[in-house]
């Protein structure tokens, strides 16, 4: 059952704060396939430490969860943001929407 307050939580964490389009960025490709964090910097082309970042805020906002150990850490989306993907996916379109608006 989704979350009343996923979009509350989708709407600070990419619209409210910086690195918000980073993070849609890593959660899209993570709902692709499983990466691990210098993957990720060389997909997105940004800092590693930047990426380390982000992914420490969407784990401890429970949108992410790792398997393995130190360099083989992998990163997939977690269970609560398989199960809130919709609310995922409005906040997106309008987050890209409203910015394609301003240019």
């Amino acid at each position: 059952m989704a979350d009343p307050n996923a979009k509350k939580l989708f709407w600070f964490l990419f619209a409210g704060s910086r690195g918000g389009m980073n993070r849609i960025s890593i959660i899209e490709l993570l709902f692709e396939q499983p990466y691990n964090i210098n993957q990720l910097s060389d997909i997105i082309k940004i800092d590693y430490k930047a990426i380390q970042h982000h992914i420490h805020v969407l784990e401890k906002n429970n949108l992410i969860t790792k398997e393995g150990e130190k360099y083989g850490i992998l990163y997939f989306i977690s269970t609560y943001l398989e199960v809130n993907m919709e609310a995922f996916k409005e906040v997106r379109d309008k987050i890209q929407k409203s910015r394609l608006n301003k240019t």
